[in-house]
């Protein structure tokens, strides 16, 4: 029967604790905020193949001098000169200006290239959350160890407890020498030192634990589940060849490196695509005048048409940056689905291992305790 916990305490089973480490882990919400940010730049791309409109409004006072602007103003017969400097006069301006780009194929393309670092964002997500839910896993499984090696020092302290009692009372009947004695109160320190020893670890490994779900270390933690052949079982293909194929499937590592490929391969094609003509319509209407009550209405519509020619070579090194990088994301896809399937094979082989060990344990469990009923009877 589990000992009542404090309120403040976590009761975990193995399920429930894959469950919130693959949702509430620290590097799992990061990499949310992240996929986050992708889908703000999304919108921040598509902002440029969308209306611009913008309000101002002012107030100018303003002189100038006539001979300023390159040319003499001719003066009338019987009329003084005109003067040197003109003004002060006012201007009142209230407008409008609103753009539209009618055609942008580097927009269109730059757009698409933050789409794929979304996809790529959240396939970066899903590869934190599942590496948080297997290190939850582990750590489990590693505390979950650590207790039956406790339960385990336990039993041998109380089992050196016994064979003392068993040898003083046989060394009080005089039918045991007193090394006998010594001999079962050393091997009675021996298992209460590897008891405080397990504890120890026992300790560590419920940190180990707190750490990997986001949780204050100080939290007390107690494990629901015991290790058993069940305890971490999956539906998955029972032979290698299906496993590795299904891997390469499903891992949100490898479809995160081809998501990246994308993303980089996109971004050429935008870079490319800047050397196309840019059309954009502008236009702006307001109200203006040299006062207030005398302002008028005034507006202009115009079409722009934008051919870039060169950029200082500029663009040349952008398109064999992301070309560098679109390369790179290709090989570290093709080295991570070979990782993938090394994994996977290493995988079976520590299973069947395991398995066999487990039925080495068992046996030789079975015969721990035939060995100890048969010492108990020899004793008494």
């Amino acid at each position: 029967v589990a000992a009542a916990q404090a309120p403040d305490s976590v009761r975990l089973s193995f399920a429930e604790a894959v469950r919130r480490a693959a949702t509430d882990a620290p590097a799992v919400v990061i990499a949310g905020a992240r996929t986050d940010a992708a889908q703000a730049r999304v919108r921040e791309a598509r902002a440029a193949l969308l209306p611009d409109l913008a309000a101002s409004g002012g107030w100018l006072n303003r002189t100038f001098n006539v001979h300023s602007l390159g040319i003499e103003i001719p003066t009338v017969p019987g009329q003084a000169p005109y003067p040197d400097l003109i003004g002060p006069y006012n201007t009142w301006d209230t407008r409008f200006q609103v753009r539209q780009a009618l055609l942008d194929f580097s927009g269109f393309a730059r757009t698409g290239a933050a789409r794929a670092r979304v996809t790529s964002a959240q396939a970066d997500s899903g590869a934190s959350s599942e590496a948080a839910a297997q290190r939850a896993a582990m750590a489990y499984l590693a505390a979950a160890g650590a207790e039956a090696q406790v339960s385990a020092r336990v039993a041998d302290s109380s089992i050196a407890a016994e064979l003392l009692g068993l040898a003083q009372a046989q060394k009080t009947a005089g039918v045991s020498p007193a090394i006998d004695v010594t001999r079962a109160e050393a091997q009675l320190v021996t298992a209460r030192g590897r008891l405080v020893v397990a504890r120890t670890q026992d300790a560590r490994a419920l940190l180990h634990v707190a750490r990997a779900l986001g949780l204050d270390p100080a939290t007390p933690i107690a494990l629901s589940d015991t290790l058993s052949a069940g305890l971490a079982a999956a539906d998955v293909p029972q032979e290698p060849a299906q496993a590795v194929s299904l891997a390469l499937a499903r891992r949100p590592d490898l479809a995160a490196a081809q998501a990246q490929g994308d993303a980089a391969r996109r971004s050429l094609s935008a870079i490319r695509a800047e050397r196309l003509p840019r059309v954009d319509l502008a236009a702006d209407y307001g109200l203006n005048g040299p006062a207030v009550g005398g302002m008028i209405r005034t507006g202009q519509v115009g079409l722009e048409v934008t051919l870039p020619i060169l950029d200082g070579w500029g663009r040349e090194g952008r398109q064999a940056e992301q070309a560098a990088a679109a390369r790179e994301a290709d090989i570290r896809a093709r080295d991570l689905a070979q990782e993938i399937a090394a994994d996977v094979n290493a995988a079976f082989l520590d299973l069947g291992a395991s398995e066999a060990q487990s039925s080495i344990a068992a046996e030789g469990l079975q015969l721990a305790e035939q060995e100890l009923s048969q010492a108990r009877e020899r004793f008494q």
